[in-house]
């Protein structure tokens, strides 16, 4: 039985589920299984400036991305705050964006703002590419060429200029696949598909599936934020744990650099990314996204994304003001919450 998300929800038109969550979410955890992620809006920017045009507009350090390179980005506004977060892929000729459901055209009406008269050409190419992951410790086995990803370690603040090398702070071998590209990614090996060729090579690659419920839980456990769950109007990238893989701490300006460089070096963000785990919970639903979060009656952060994981329970990422002691008594609507300190 395959179940689609409520229409209403911001990943609808992707499976939620094949007719058992846990199962899934075991199957990715231990082996290998295919989530449809094809809801994620992608932008192509072909163009011979694209390196250095990118380069200059986020928070990566592209200037020397090559082909069959990836990482991920950001675009900041001029007080710091995230607007973007985004996955680049180079196959040679195009970088590829693909970012969350109904950011695309934000997205893109950034670039095409910043254009100017360098040489670059991005397009909306979401009717063109379809992402599908394949996660869980057998997907490597699937592209035993592609290397394993590098995250590198955020520097402290007072590194040496010069001390973080002159390339993505994460970078992600891709190949080419079946009209389209494959990428290693810390969770697995995404697939950037021809939108038509999807039913196909999904077939073709006789993966069993999962749905998009089982990869969130994944998701979650691992600590991996997500734009627009994770974030809101007011973060900055290291709240939301997003500077070892988005960040690059050492080139040139780039919109909202002051605010990084000034936290990094002169102190520490107000807020902070932690797992929670709940307990009480007295509904069968995890809390929405955007829910407070309470110490003593008073409102410290809220929920992003909560899951019920097959073994960690009913869990969620949330962000909290830094002065949260991990032993907190947090509440969560009528449920007692508790930070992971791990």
């Amino acid at each position: 039985m395959v179940e689609d998300l409520d229409p209403q929800s911001a990943d609808a038109g992707v499976p939620a589920h094949f007719g058992d969550p846990m199962r899934e979410q075991r199957l990715l955890e231990t082996a290998a299984g295919l989530v449809d992620r094809s809801n994620r809006d992608v932008i192509a920017v072909p163009g011979e400036e694209r390196a250095g045009w990118l380069h200059t507009l986020t928070t990566q350090h592209l200037s020397d991305l090559s082909a069959n390179q990836g990482s991920e980005l950001l675009v900041l506004s001029p007080n710091g705050h995230v607007e973007q977060h985004a996955f680049i892929t180079e196959d040679g000729t195009t970088a590829w964006l693909d970012t969350e459901p109904g950011a695309g055209a934000g997205l893109l009406k950034y670039l095409e703002m910043m254009r100017f008269f360098t040489k670059v050409e991005p397009r909306d190419a979401s009717s063109e590419l379809a992402v599908l992951s394949l996660v869980g410790p057998g997907a490597a086995d699937l592209f035993p060429d592609l290397a394993a990803p590098r995250v590198g370690e955020v520097p402290g603040p007072k590194f040496a200029a010069g001390s973080v090398p002159p390339e993505p702070t994460s970078l992600y071998a891709v190949r080419e696949f079946e009209g389209g590209l494959a990428r290693r990614v810390p969770l697995g090996v995404d697939l950037l598909v021809p939108r038509a060729a999807k039913t196909s090579i999904i077939e073709k690659l006789g993966v069993p599936q999962a749905g998009l419920w089982a990869y969130e839980a994944i998701r979650v456990a691992a600590r991996t934020p997500r734009l627009g769950w994770e974030t809101d109007h007011r973060t900055i990238p290291p709240e939301a744990g997003l500077l070892a893989t988005g960040v690059h701490l050492d080139k040139g300006c780039y919109r909202g650099q002051e605010t990084v460089a000034r936290v990094h070096h002169l102190g520490k963000p107000p807020r902070r990314l932690v797992l929670l785990h709940f307990d009480g919970v007295a509904s069968d639903h995890p809390p929405a996204k955007g829910t407070p979060v309470e110490l003593d009656g008073r409102a410290v952060g809220f929920v992003g994304t909560a899951v019920r994981h097959h073994e960690l329970g009913l869990v969620a990422l949330a962000v909290l003001k830094r002065n949260v002691a991990d032993d907190a008594r947090l509440t969560v609507g009528e449920s007692a919450a508790a930070i992971d300190p791990a």
